[in-house]
């Protein structure tokens, strides 16, 4: 039975435009009409009812180059430009051949009527045994859907017929089925290119579907595992870990990788000594939670509600609206959630050295895992670095809201609630504007090292804290700014500018968070005069006139006189 495509207006456009491009090429001397065919996801999102900007047009007989120079040439033409407003046509973007690089054929990438295209020709691949870069040339329709990833990945959309054509054979099958399957045998295929192994992981987690057995059976093999750690650019592994963790389900995602035992191939470090102490048995708990977490209410999942799911909804919503819901940025800070998930088993892991020869403290191993094993950004090793360097602080101050004693006399709690919050701010202010991650980090961690029925209590005491700090308005104390410069600090303590000043002015901002009410720089002075000692200023002070003396002493001419003096003194 023939599959068909119904086209949007746009398309059809599209479609017409492409055909009086292959139609004009056949006029020419020394060259025949090319076939042309929509290929790969475009044709795999339009038969499950999804749109699609990025189109890749596959010619059968002439590069990508080649097809996109005639087509200018064609709009130029006045009956084309009757039909045709040669504005439809974008920059043509030449991506060279470089076999370096697997290109080996010339393709273009232009953009037409708001589409994303591509323009590449029909290949074949052959492939070495230490590359995943293969040797490409032309090939037929066949040949170019046998190398690809997957079967549903291989289906073509043939624009002089108007349908779909399905050279594996299975295509169409294994969509309707929802398994993600290679045409070809699995084994071999990914030790072509083992990148196919998270590609297979990516597709499967967004659609919802599964992994045909035989695939996954050689996912898992030792061999295909080596071969992902030695073919595969770190970059990419990175590239195709993020796209699984910003899809719709990096849950599925992360529960695939751990199944198929690949943990220790994507989230490796050069330094593998330290691999064994991640540890993974877990991690489903910390996945599992987090998916629950961002997706849906607990009442949803059990019905009808139980007092004991609407206890833990409820401790879910304090924590989903404080770290992830009531900020700007949802989706950016969701995706750090799942990306420290990812990084979890690495938490309790510490450098194989406590500090360097300089005397610098090493970078965490989850930090390097980032920089080294995925090629993360700067700022993501950041973000992964500080909620390890931070994790048992955060458990710590949590713990203190957790264990406070509430049974206090009015006075005494206030003098509570006052310590209280300036510990709880100064060490948010420590922990940075990225806080609620670090927080994020240490909940997921605690989930993994807890046993599931100890797991309402720890939610429940997380969320008590947040709404703690919370009630005390400490949310963004990292952004809070001392009521006094070190300018005034200097000049009403009668002291030069120096190291001092960063403490003082930390004791200002430690003041403020006690006395939340008060906006006098003179009772925040005050409390900077009053601990002079912890600055090193009375001692600084005593040093300096001894100094002074030894100088006056080692130039006067009355030394007779003064040992006169010392004499009698002592005397």
């Amino acid at each position: 039975m023939v599959k068909t495509i119904k086209l949007s207006e746009q398309e059809a456009t599209l479609r017409q435009l492409l055909l009086d491009v292959s139609t004009y090429i056949g006029t020419l001397d020394g060259l025949s009409k090319p076939q042309l065919r929509f290929t790969g996801g475009w044709v795999r999102d339009k038969l499950l009812g999804v749109g699609s900007k990025d189109i890749d047009i596959g010619i059968d007989s002439m590069t990508g180059f080649k097809f996109g120079t005639l087509m200018n040439q064609y709009l130029e033409q006045p009956e084309a430009q009757a039909k045709h407003p040669k504005s439809v046509l974008g920059r043509l973007a030449k991506i060279e051949a470089n076999p370096e690089k697997s290109k080996h054929l010339e393709t273009v990438t232009t953009k037409i009527l708001g589409y994303e295209i591509d323009l590449v020709n029909l290949r074949k691949e052959t492939y070495a045994e230490d590359s995943r870069n293969p040797q490409m040339e032309f090939g037929t329709p066949e040949e170019d859907a046998l190398r690809r990833d997957a079967t549903v990945n291989a289906l073509f959309y043939n624009l002089e017929k108007s349908e779909v054509e399905d050279f594996t054979d299975r295509g169409l099958r294994d969509m309707e089925r929802q398994i993600i399957k290679t045409p070809l045998d699995p084994y071999r295929t990914f030790m072509d290119d083992p990148l196919r192994v998270l590609r297979a992981i990516r597709f499967a987690s967004r659609l919802g579907w599964r992994i045909d057995k035989g695939d996954e059976q050689a996912m898992s093999d030792g061999n295909i595992r080596d071969a992902l750690k030695l073919k595969i650019t770190r970059e990419r592994v990175g590239i195709e870990l993020t796209k699984m963790l910003k899809d719709p389900h990096p849950h599925r995602a992360l529960r695939f990788i751990d199944r198929l035992g690949l943990y220790h191939t994507v989230f490796t470090m050069f330094n593998d000594e330290l691999a064994h102490f991640a540890k993974t048995e877990n991690w489903k708990r910390a996945y599992d939670q987090l998916h629950v977490l961002v997706s849906a209410e607990m009442e949803a999942l059990t019905k009808p509600p139980t007092e004991n799911t609407k206890r833990i909804s409820n401790s879910l919503k304090s924590i989903r609206s404080t770290l992830l819901r009531d900020i700007d940025d949802v989706p950016a800070n969701v995706y750090h959630a799942w990306l420290l998930c990812a990084f979890v088993p690495w938490a309790r892991v510490v450098p194989a050295a406590p500090q360097n020869s300089k005397g610098k403290v090493p970078s965490r191993p989850a930090a390097l895992v980032a920089r080294d094993g995925i090629k993360a950004d700067n700022n993501t090793v950041r973000l992964i670095e500080n909620a390890v360097v931070h994790l048992d602080a955060i458990i710590q101050h949590k713990n203190v809201i957790v264990d406070e004693v509430s049974a206090t006399t009015s006075p005494l709690k206030r003098k509570q609630e006052s310590a209280t919050r300036s510990e709880q701010g100064m060490a948010i202010r420590r922990w940075g504007p990225r806080w609620r991650s670090s927080v994020m980090f240490a909940i997921l961690t605690q989930v993994m090292e807890t046993p599931e029925e100890g797991h309402e209590e720890l939610l429940e005491g997380y969320a008590q804290w947040l709404s703690k700090i919370k009630d005390l308005d400490l949310l963004e104390a990292y952004q809070l700014k001392p009521l006094v410069t070190g300018d005034k600090l200097s000049k009403a303590l009668d002291a030069k500018p120096g190291p001092w000043m960063s403490k003082a002015l930390e004791m200002v901002i430690a003041w403020q968070l006690a006395n939340p009410g008060e906006q006098d720089p003179e009772a925040a002075i005050s409390e900077v005069k009053g601990r002079k000692k912890d600055l090193g200023l009375v001692i600084t002070f005593a040093v300096l006139v001894d100094l002074r003396t030894l100088w006056w002493l080692a130039n006067t001419t009355y030394w007779g006189q003064l040992k006169v003096v010392e004499e009698s003194i002592e005397f």
